[in-house]
């Protein structure tokens, strides 16, 4: 390997390192955070523009595919690096690696085709500048905080009262109880075990997953054997730091759930109700449809993982039940 390739792949490491470890600084807030579009996009796009910049100083006739690949391999060193030197956890990387590969290899085609009209003169600078010029903008005069609906329904089996004891007390949940789902395989913690401390409105249901993770929802709607909503009332200091990576911490900086509901409702046949089980999310990214589809992957995940539960207990009549 040429002298220029090595060099685009290093210095895009490096270039990646160095704002991911600068921009965390208390300091600079106001002027670079993590959880902006300027890290999340346009960093990885200039990983991949230093990564073809170099690659075309000794291939100038680099084709379009090679200009959206190449960028992927300082992006890879640049997420595993991260990791292993623990400045993120699994779960904010595996999120973030799309959105990454994608924009690096805008990054490359950009660098590619530029390379051939302006023969690499002035443009790296110009595009290396860009997420320091627009973070303290979009920090400053960009919010884009969001909340939204996610609702997932699965037809069950049994009565009404049957489906209804299992939802305020969920006790012991085993691992083979829960399926392999996208949350586990990124690292999401799973649900254990779920108790009330009542049975009416203003009750308390008290949430502990794995990694110590304990959060309390509070009953605002209470209709026996139809409808059980509530809100999320969750102190992110009693969220244990290392259960999930800070950037998407419960009741965190940026992301958080505010309010749920169970649903039971007869379907067109007879013997099967449905149940259904939605989450309001506060969303405080500017990451827009991707954050989005993120959450609506996330908790629809988890969503159909408890309904499940709630579906085989339900249906053989496990003794796992509140009384109502």
């Amino acid at each position: 390997m040429s002298s220029p390739k090595k060099l685009g792949i290093l210095l895009g490491i490096l270039y990646g390192i160095s704002i991911r470890i600068i921009w965390e600084l208390d300091q600079l807030k106001g002027i670079g955070e993590l959880v902006t579009i300027s890290f999340m996009f346009l960093v990885p796009f200039v990983i991949g523009f230093i990564r073809i910049h170099y690659e075309a100083k000794v291939n100038p006739q680099l084709s379009i595919i090679n200009m959206l690949i190449m960028p992927w391999l300082p992006i890879f060193i640049f997420l595993l690096t991260t990791v292993v030197t623990l400045l993120e956890g699994s779960i904010c990387v595996i999120i973030a690696a799309p959105a990454f590969m994608f924009f690096a290899s805008l990054g490359g085609v950009a660098a590619g085709l530029l390379s051939r009209i302006f023969n690499n003169k002035g443009t790296l600078t110009c595009v290396a500048v860009l997420p320091l010029i627009i973070a303290p903008l979009e920090l400053n005069y960009l919010e884009l905080s969001k909340t939204y609906e996610v609702k997932n329904q699965i037809e069950i089996n049994a009565t009404p009262a049957a489906i209804w004891s299992q939802l305020g007390n969920i006790q012991d949940i085993k691992k083979h109880e829960l399926p392999l789902s996208l949350t586990t395989l990124i690292g999401i913690p799973s649900p254990v075990s779920a108790q009330m401390d009542g049975s009416q409105v203003n009750s308390v249901r008290t949430s502990r997953w794995e990694k110590g993770i304990v959060f309390k929802e509070v009953i605002t709607q209470w209709s026996v054997n139809k409808r059980m909503a509530y809100d999320f009332e969750i102190d992110p200091n009693l969220i244990p730091d290392q259960s999930l990576d800070k950037h998407v911490k419960l009741g965190g900086e940026y992301f958080s759930p505010l309010s749920g509901q169970y649903e039971i409702t007869p379907s067109a046949t007879p013997g099967i109700n449905i149940l259904s089980l939605s989450t309001v999310i506060r969303d405080d990214t500017n990451f827009g449809i991707y954050s989005r589809l993120w959450g609506e992957l996330i908790f629809s995940d988890f969503h159909n993982s408890l309904l499940g539960l709630i579906k085989n207990r339900a249906q053989s009549g496990a003794s796992f039940a509140q009384g109502s």
